[in-house]
């Protein structure tokens, strides 16, 4: 009875076995708890900061949502692009860094007229998936309150990485308060995902144009992010004169 007690030697060797096994899988269920509650709050500690708003639009520029398209510019312009962008896509944000204040100066200028295409292309590529598609919907919900270019660009200025989390509803909203909005339809257009069914379908719409079909190279062709197109025609963004080019 004693030695069944305490166990034979192989038995104890089992049994610290066991508890490292189990200490080791706690380590790792507490580790990426830890990592998962950081990750987060390292991503919301960027979001709040409403100084990222960068916008230098003058005050006769109009934001108009048109379903799930929003147009900005001033009446007359002789000169309009389409710009399909992800919120989430690196190079989409490199478009934003290198053309923004030229894109803002010819609308400003009344030269330009710009529709934006909030893409859920990369909407399995957040972690959790989904970040896409909810700040596509988040965008359309400031542009009803009239503040679509200021959360646009607080979206690119804080964007999130690629793999990695993206914000949730609670930070896109907060996100919103912080450029000003104050109509409480906003945040209720954000917890009922209002627009994603309308953007998904719009989405497979863009995906099956074959006016918006790109040559990548390597036998690999589609459609990608960012385009911008002009007059029904991909432009080529990466020449540095392509905007001059359009808006003369």
């Amino acid at each position: 009875m004693v030695a069944q007690a305490r166990g034979t030697s192989g038995d104890r060797r089992k049994l610290f076995i066991g508890i490292g096994a189990v200490v080791v899988v706690a380590a790792l269920v507490i580790g990426g708890v830890i990592w998962t509650i950081a990750d987060r709050n390292q991503t919301k500690g960027k979001v709040i900061d409403p100084g990222q708003t960068t916008s230098a639009l003058t005050g006769d520029v109009t934001q108009k949502r048109d379903g799930v398209v929003v147009t900005v510019g001033k009446t007359g312009a002789k000169a309009s692009i389409d710009v399909y962008a992800d919120f989430l896509c690196p190079i989409c944000g490199k478009f934003e860094t290198t053309y923004k204040s030229e894109i803002e100066q010819a609308v400003n200028d009344g030269k330009l007229q710009v529709r934006y295409h909030m893409v859920p292309l990369l909407n399995d590529r957040s972690s959790p998936p989904g970040y896409s598609l909810d700040s596509a919907n988040a965008a359309l919900a400031a542009a009803d309150a009239g503040k679509f270019v200021q959360f646009h660009d607080a979206l690119f200025a804080n964007q999130p990485e690629e793999g990695k989390r993206g914000y949730d509803k609670e930070q896109l909203i907060e996100l919103g308060r912080n450029v000003g909005i104050t109509d409480p339809a906003f945040a209720q257009t954000i917890n009922a995902g209002t627009y994603d069914q309308q953007i998904n379908a719009a989405f497979q719409q863009i995906e099956n144009d074959p006016k918006l079909v790109q040559d990548f190279g390597g036998g690999q062709s589609g459609f990608g992010t960012p385009t911008v197109t002009a007059n029904g025609s991909i432009v080529s963004w990466q020449d540095p004169d392509w905007l001059k080019k359009i808006t003369g």
